[in-house]
């Protein structure tokens, strides 16, 4: 099987669901593209998949039009270079190794890398909640590899954040992990989405995370998209808004 293909499509698919946003924007409010961290009531951390950038996937914050988003700081970062095992190690964006594509359930795990990165996902919580943010307004979002990673962070993280939301995602780390999750962190909620037809990250590797997480008592709203790839549509973006939105709460 030749490697490079699913690879490619991790940049692709998302790149082009981006373009339809900007091409076809529902009432874009220029208010929430830049505040201030002393402006910001909310934050949202977006993290990419593998071989993408941060700078790529910010056109996703232009569908959040809503007032309530007009405080909101947005974070895109981009993931360190490194080497791929499933791309026969070459050096790509990537927040932690990949054993094989298509990830399935039973791929094999790197926890190693994965909770190097969840490390730094922790330390961008942290400088946030320090700035004045409350942790039940911090948002943990990811597509793919960055939506494996968005698991993790917020299931490893020793507070109630105020919610991740995983796209094309799976559980990257074995059940070993388990104990280190806090009664706290598993207050904090999951919305977990993916396509039917992801060819890169099989549906089965995604619908293996409710029971998991049930099994270890975290709520998720699991929602199946029929017909879609790899890829983010835009019900899954705006399904995102108003999930988000319900969970803000006041700063008083």
């Amino acid at each position: 099987m030749k490697i490079i293909k699913p690879i490619i499509l991790f940049t692709i698919t998302l790149s082009s669901a981006l373009l339809i946003l900007l091409l076809f924007p529902n009432n874009p409010s220029s208010s929430s593209s830049s505040v201030s961290m002393s402006m910001s009531r909310s934050f949202i951390l977006w993290l990419h998949g593998l071989g993408d950038s941060g700078p790529a996937n910010e056109p996703i914050k232009t569908l959040f039009t809503s007032p309530e988003f007009r405080t909101t700081k947005w974070s895109f970062p981009s993931a360190p270079n490194a080497p791929v095992t499933c791309n026969y190690g070459s050096v790509m964006p990537s927040w932690f190794d990949i054993q094989e594509i298509p990830v399935t359930a039973d791929s094999p795990k790197d926890e190693s890398s994965l909770l190097k990165a969840v490390r730094n996902v922790h330390a961008t919580i942290d400088k946030e909640i320090a700035a004045g943010i409350n942790p039940n307004n911090i948002f943990i979002c990811g597509f793919s590899q960055g939506g494996a990673l968005t698991l993790a962070s917020v299931l490893l993280y020793p507070k109630t954040l105020g919610g991740g939301a995983v796209f094309s995602g799976w559980v990257p780390f074995n059940s070993s992990n388990i104990e280190q999750i806090t009664p706290e962190a598993k207050r904090t909620p999951i919305l977990w989405s993916h396509g039917l037809a992801d060819r890169t990250v099989l549906f089965e590797a995604g619908q293996a995370g409710p029971p998991f997480l049930e099994k270890i008592g975290v709520g998720c709203e699991f929602k199946a998209y029929p017909g879609l790839g790899h890829s983010i549509s835009n019900e899954e973006l705006r399904y995102l808004e108003s999930w988000i939105k319900a969970r803000f709460q006041s700063s008083s």
